[in-house]
């Protein structure tokens, strides 16, 4: 299946918490179980932590979208606290189109919406050592740990990673 990327709107909404619900039990019910996954995705992936995600200035909403279903999304944003520094808050690809490159063409994309940017920066939860290779393999290398991740009190360790950006 070709999956084309593009900006999502407030039409993806709930196809995106769909896939988000789906990517999160599948990466996370295995270290943190059901009912602690269930309370994220309830949290941080509601409809309107999405909507605001989408109107945010700063930020950039992506999806792959093969025009029956979104495959992937990505989310990302200028970080306050650090000049010329971009968050990348979620990128996630269905698990059942995982291994197809739409990681790789969600993040080239975004990579690419914040020209002034020199550093983007991701937070992976510790257990998901898939994920920290896939960063890595895109040039991200882990420069320091958090004990909260996602949330305070959350009392879920993660490492933070960095890949220089190139200047446009």
């Amino acid at each position: 299946m070709v999956y084309f990327v593009r900006t999502a709107g407030q039409e993806d909404v709930e196809k995106i918490r769909a896939l988000l619900g789906e990517t999160f039990h599948s990466s996370y019910d295995q270290f943190y179980g059901v009912d602690k996954v269930s309370q994220m995705v309830g949290g941080w992936h509601s409809a309107n932590a999405i909507r605001s995600r989408l109107g945010k200035k700063d930020g950039e909403f992506l999806v792959a979208d093969d025009g029956r279903r979104i495959g992937g999304i990505a989310y990302a944003a200028i970080y306050p606290k650090m000049a010329k520094t971009v968050m990348l808050h979620q990128l996630y690809v269905r698990p059942s189109c995982q291994n197809e490159g739409i990681g790789r063409d969600l993040f080239a994309e975004i990579e690419t919406c914040f020209p002034d940017a020199e550093i983007m920066r991701v937070e992976v939860a510790l257990p998901n050592v898939r994920a920290m290779s896939f960063y890595e393999r895109l040039g991200f290398s882990e420069v320091d740990r958090m004990e909260e991740w996602g949330a305070p009190n959350s009392g879920l360790p993660a490492i933070i990673m960095e890949k220089r950006l190139l200047q446009h």
